[in-house]
């Protein structure tokens, strides 16, 4: 983030969104080597908010999109298949993706409706850039490591409340004006 004065600065989001990333990356390398724990990471990014209330806020938006656009992306594309058993880029798509779009915006209004646009990326991953023998092994996995991420942003932000990381970030401010004093 930056001030006014274009000086960027630690506050107690970047501390804890540092923290859930690394934790998603060392879990993954730790407990699963045969998986990126990069889409993990980003559900992480995406489920940090200022507080908890917020996280689960954020973290919700990119939970639940991803489970309506992967679940409807699913089944979207096994209709697709019914056309085009071999998959591959055709005009099929194009009225699949409108009518996946106007389901998905309805779906995100009944179950979540901050879901639209993280949803609508998992489908248009889906119905444009999966190959046919991937396409259910890709939604699950997304759900899963998104699952994870959020989670683990929503664990960081219980486990460290803003009060407690404010704390660390007045120490921290401290030592660096004392740092930067030392440098004059």
């Amino acid at each position: 983030m930056k001030t006014l004065l274009g000086r960027p600065s630690l506050n107690v989001r970047t501390i804890k969104m540092a923290l859930a990333t690394a934790l998603c990356a060392l879990i993954y390398e730790l407990c699963f080597e045969d998986r990126s724990p990069a889409f993990a990471c980003i559900g992480a990014i995406f489920g940090m908010g200022e507080n908890l209330e917020d996280s689960r806020q954020h973290g919700g938006n990119r939970l639940f999109g991803t489970i309506i656009g992967g679940v409807l992306g699913m089944l979207l594309f096994r209709v697709y298949l019914m056309f085009m058993p071999h998959g591959g880029r055709t005009l099929w798509l194009v009225p699949l993706m409108f009518v996946g779009t106007v389901l998905l915006m309805f779906l995100c209004q009944i179950f979540w409706e901050g879901g639209v646009q993280p949803g609508g990326v998992v489908l248009c991953i889906l119905l444009f850039n999966t190959p046919v023998d991937t396409y259910i092994s890709y939604a699950v996995n997304r759900i899963i490591d998104t699952t994870a991420g959020v989670l683990i942003a929503w664990g960081v932000s219980y486990f460290f409340p803003r009060t407690w990381l404010h704390a660390l970030q007045v120490r921290l401010e401290a030592l660096e004006r004392r740092l930067a004093r030392g440098k004059r």
